[in-house]
This record gives C-alpha cells, sequence and structure tokens, in this order.
C-alpha cells in the first residue's frame, strides 16, 4: 500500500466527513463522494452521547454542537384534547446521569462534521459510485460523472440504502429487515410554541411528535405498518399517501398536519429497518454507520457512526499495511456498541408506538415516575454500553 494512502469514502452525511476528518489526521489521502448537489440531510433531532461526546470533543468542534443545540428540556405526552398525561424532564435525567450528551439537528450536525474535514479532505458532490473492481492491491472505482479512478480502500458511509453495500456485498434485499414501522419527518411552518419542550400524541400504533428546532417546528410521524412492496425512497407523492393513509380519521392536530404533509416539497419518509450482516468488510471495501447496521428508534445512529469512524480510522492507522485486519478489529470493538441496539429496537419501539390503547396508558403513567426510578433504565436503554475510547494516537 502506498506510503499516504487513499481512500474513497462514500457519503458525506455524519460517519463520511468524520472519517475523512481522522483519517487525514493520521497520514491518509481521504476523498469523500456524495450523491447530493451540496449538504443535504434530514432535520431530524439527533444526539451527540457517550463516545461520540469524546470524538467531537478531539475534533474541536464540540463547542459548535452546543451552540447548534436545540435547547429541548422536556417532552410531553399529551391525549386528544391537548391535555398533557405525561412529562419526561430530560434536563434532569441527564444531569442525574452525568452525561455530556447534545441534541442538534442532523443537518447542523453534518455541516459542523464537514466543515471540520473540508480542508483536508477532497469532497465530490454531485455524483455517486457506479462500480467497483477490486484486486489484491486497490479498488477501481467508476463514477457516474467523474473520471475512472483507482483508491487503496473503498469506506461506504452511504446510509441504509448504501450504493457501496450492493456493489460489494449484495442485494439490499439481503441484509435489511423492516421492522414493522415508518418515520415521516417535514417542517412545519409558523413559530414553535414552547421552544424547550417536544409534544408527543400516540393513538394505538401511530405518533405524531412536534419537535422544537431553532424556534420553528419540526413533525414526525412514526407509525406501525407492513412492508410496502413497491417502495421509493425517493417517490414524494407516494410517501404522502402512505402518510396521509395511515393518518386517517386523527384528532389532536392531526387534521391540519395532514394537510400540511399534502403541502409539503420536502417530506422525508422511510421504513425503520435493521441492517444486519456478517462481515462489515469484503476485501479492500468495508463500511460504516447505517450502511453497516442500521439500528434504532432514538437517534443512536449518529453517535455510533462518530464513534465507529473514529475506531476505524485508528485501526487502519495501526496497520496500514494490512487493512483486512484492521477492519476486523474495527468490526470486533464497534460490535460491542451496535448489538445492544440492535436487539433493543423491538423495546424502543414498545415505548414509542405501543400498539393497544391499554399500552399508551401504563406508558404515560410510567413518566410519572421518571426521572427518579426510571432514570437508570432510561439512560440505559439510550446510552449504554459505554466504551470509551482508545487514548488518540500521536
Amino acid at each position: 500500500m502506498n506510503t499516504n494512502p487513499t481512500v474513497l469514502i462514500s457519503g458525506a452525511g455524519v460517519g463520511g466527513p468524520t472519517l475523512a476528518y481522522w483519517l487525514a489526521e493520521r497520514g491518509f489521502r481521504p476523498t469523500v463522494v456524495e450523491r447530493a448537489a451540496g449538504l443535504r440531510s434530514s432535520g431530524n433531532p439527533v444526539d451527540v452521547r457517550g463516545p461520540a461526546v469524546e470524538v467531537a470533543e478531539r475534533m474541536g468542534v464540540l463547542g459548535r454542537l452546543h451552540e447548534a443545540a436545540t435547547e429541548v428540556k422536556a417532552m410531553s405526552f399529551v391525549n386528544g384534547s391537548g391535555r398533557r398525561v405525561g412529562r419526561v424532564d430530560m434536563r434532569a435525567i441527564r444531569q442525574g446521569a452525568g452525561s455530556r450528551e447534545v441534541e442538534v439537528t442532523r443537518t447542523d450536525l453534518a455541516r459542523i462534521l464537514y466543515e471540520a474535514s473540508r480542508d483536508t479532505a477532497e469532497f465530490l458532490f454531485d455524483d455517486t459510485i457506479t462500480s467497483l473492481r477490486q484486486d489484491d492491491d486497490g479498488v477501481d472505482v467508476t463514477f457516474e460523472k467523474a473520471a475512472p479512478r483507482r483508491f487503496d480502500l473503498v469506506i461506504g458511509a452511504d446510509g441504509q440504502h448504501s450504493m457501496t453495500r450492493r456493489l460489494a456485498f449484495g442485494p439490499e434485499s439481503e441484509f435489511i429487515r423492516h421492522i414493522g414501522l415508518y418515520v415521516a419527518t417535514m417542517r412545519l411552518d409558523g413559530p414553535v410554541e414552547n421552544g424547550r419542550e417536544v409534544l408527543l400524541h400516540n393513538t394505538p400504533g401511530r405518533l405524531v411528535s412536534i419537535h422544537p428546532v431553532h424556534g420553528r417546528a419540526l413533525a414526525a410521524f412514526i407509525f406501525r405498518r407492513p412492508a410496502v412492496e413497491d417502495f421509493d425512497h425517493r417517490d414524494l407523492e407516494q410517501h404522502k399517501r402512505i402518510v396521509t393513509d395511515a393518518y386517517a380519521g386523527g384528532g389532536w392536530r392531526i387534521p391540519d398536519l395532514m394537510d400540511s404533509v399534502r403541502a409539503a416539497d420536502d417530506l422525508w419518509l422511510d421504513s425503520v429497518s435493521q441492517v444486519r450482516l456478517d462481515r462489515w468488510s469484503n476485501g479492500r471495501v468495508a463500511l460504516l454507520g447505517d450502511a453497516a447496521s442500521s439500528v434504532s428508534l432514538f437517534g443512536d445512529g449518529s453517535t455510533l457512526a462518530m464513534a465507529g469512524a473514529y475506531t476505524l480510522a485508528e485501526e487502519l492507522a495501526a496497520t496500514p499495511a494490512d487493512p483486512q485486519s484492521a477492519f476486523a478489529r474495527y468490526e470486533a470493538a464497534h460490535r460491542t456498541l451496535v448489538d445492544p441496539k440492535q436487539n433493543n429496537v423491538a423495546a424502543a419501539a414498545a415505548l414509542m408506538v405501543p400498539t393497544t390503547r391499554t399500552g399508551i396508558m401504563a406508558r404515560n403513567l410510567a413518566t410519572r415516575l421518571w426521572p427518579a426510578a426510571a432514570t437508570v433504565g432510561w439512560v440505559r436503554r439510550r446510552i449504554a454500553p459505554r466504551r470509551r475510547l482508545a487514548p488518540a494516537a500521536t
């Protein structure tokens, strides 16, 4: 392998720029290719927690994340008339657990990570990989627009519907398992009523949330539904039909929200699915983040992508001439974080989207015990297991 190995990273979301930053720090020459014409990511709020806080701190961006934080302090569950029937004091839980987690939008997180890495990595926007052909010494890559190039390594950080995974490992259907839920998000017009409180409303099998983000509001819809056989994650009109059908006849603010869905030009919808592979690498190609192991309803994907990117970069730097061994060590270490999250998806779904009115009432009643009796369990579900990062290489 070259003295300064070249690495192509597919995806400029969260994991890709983080990996590019750390690879450049370790003497690699990273190139990031991104299908979108510029930075583009959902506005969903995500948490930077656990090991990702330390990654952000070492990158020198933790202060910027705090500046971009949503400042949400509580979650309130409301009934059909808007009356509060349960509440979780998130600030008290975080303080009680000694957590340094930061909630930001995924858009802000991706932007901050890109800005941290853009001076030391090459970025190719508005392009995508179309073929990979590897041998013992490298990978020949063709692109939709750019001229073909050869890289020492290729990393797929291109999400649940990863093109890299499809080209190097096989069709998506072999690795993705739908777990019976869909999630849709969109921004709402007009100012938010309470900039520090998330409102959530449940009916059996359906959840609506209104989340304040910098003085505006983001609506999220999580609902139980069998897999849509002809689902196209880029078909806006199909997405609108799926969401409005799922929430037909709903109360609270749902009729108005469905009008907003019908008029939306930027609605995001996808299934909640697990990505599981026996191995995250194939020769000189490896996967990172949701491309390897899409996991959770609680925003853990961004945290895991950042932690995984750091671990992958450190392992590659440790044995640059033996990437297969580095990939194996990265996978073994990072699965200790990923596997428990994947195993807890059913419990997370039951908590957020109960299937019965009795289940909704029980969940709402349980929130009255938080943060006292339930703090430890809540934190364990959201953060554990904790694994400290290895000391940074010098």
